[in-house]
């Protein structure tokens, strides 16, 4: 059913996961993002919690419909269930007039691992390949490991380093693996253990890809914030998760966007490469989500001497913690996609 637009209706759904318990005692101090709330305030817009769970979806679906937009904070892997049922209402409240950031066609678009295979040559990539099967990687793997140098083998979705693994070679049929989920370490086994455990990330539409592994890594992760397509913020995280010296990484310190070490970095995201990413995935500004990130390693230094970048994940989903800075553009943008969508009507693009 269409929605209809009122000049003073301005609801926001903050739709984050959670059980029967949590829903009803819903508030935006127990949210997982209190202080949007805040920031949707001071922009005029009325925020209520939404907590989802795919045994209520459709009390949520209810809520949704009701509001004029909804901001989703759920990882593609929740609680051992995948968001396919939401996704799939998702897209209905969406095509009702709601605006819905993200929206699920541009997650997967933009927030799958299968990004850096489609963008790896526009100028933020390196050496990376795309295993649609097991039988891709059995063929193909071993050939590059042969190299000498370890590669970084992600699932196509997953979150928390969940199917993230940096692998090397070991011998004859062993490999040297860290899988990058918290806690974990680095283990000898045989490449044939390893395949196994690789065997899920295919089921389904699953597929696997290979990045080169970066040096430089034990310098840290760079991420980059945007609010559609300007940098809203940054997070340096000194020790990441496949930091070869420890299996706990150290904590993400945020800064504002202009932090003068990380300028370089900055122009050359919103100036080049986002639009170049842009084109490449036929995304439009307006239907970035209102809230992303971008992980950066330090890649080779130029012949100059100046850092280069590599993209080592894009996350659209479920991002949190983020900086201060970030919470009045997420709003101001937030309110620019409802006022648009009333004037323009119900829609089911993304």
């Amino acid at each position: 059913m269409a929605k209809r637009y009122t000049p003073t209706r301005r609801r926001v759904a903050i739709v984050y996961p959670g059980d029967r318990q949590a829903r009803r005692a819903a508030a935006p101090e127990r949210s997982k993002v209190p202080d949007v709330f805040a920031a949707l305030a001071r922009f005029g817009l009325d925020a209520e919690p939404a907590v989802y769970h795919d045994d209520f979806c459709d009390e949520v679906r209810h809520q949704l419909l009701q509001a004029d937009a909804a901001l989703v904070w759920v990882n593609p892997i929740e609680g051992g269930r995948d968001r396919s049922i939401l996704d799939a209402m998702l897209r209905e409240v969406a095509a009702s007039g709601v605006f819905v950031s993200a929206h699920p066609e541009v997650i997967l678009k933009l927030g799958t691992k299968e990004v850096l295979y489609a963008t790896r040559d526009i100028g933020w990539g390196c050496d990376t390949h795309l295993y649609r099967s097991m039988g891709e990687m059995r063929r193909d793997l071993p050939r590059r490991l042969e190299a000498g140098a370890p590669r970084v083998l992600k699932q196509h979705r997953g979150n928390g380093g969940v199917g993230v693994w940096k692998v090397g070679r070991a011998g004859i049929g062993k490999v040297r693996v860290r899988h990058a989920k918290r806690g974990c370490s680095e283990e000898e086994i045989s490449l044939e253990a390893f395949f196994a455990r690789c065997e899920p990330y295919f089921e389904g539409e699953g597929r696997v890809i290979d990045q080169a592994y970066q040096p430089r890594l034990p310098e840290g992760t760079i991420r980059c914030y945007l609010v559609h397509g300007r940098v809203v913020g940054f997070g340096h995280q000194a020790i990441n998760a496949l930091h070869p010296e420890t299996a706990e990484p150290g904590p993400r310190l945020h800064h504002p966007p202009t932090t003068p070490e990380f300028q370089a970095l900055r122009h050359r995201l919103e100036g080049e490469w986002l639009p170049a990413a842009q084109r490449r995935l036929e995304i439009e500004t307006h239907r970035l989500p209102v809230l992303w990130d971008c992980d950066f390693l330090l890649g080779p230094k130029t012949a100059s001497g100046e850092d280069s970048y590599v993209l080592c994940e894009i996350n659209v989903s479920s991002v949190s913690p983020f900086p201060d800075s970030a919470f009045d553009p997420l709003a101001r943008a937030t309110l620019a996609r409802i006022e648009a969508r009333g004037h323009a009507g119900p829609t089911s693009e993304p």
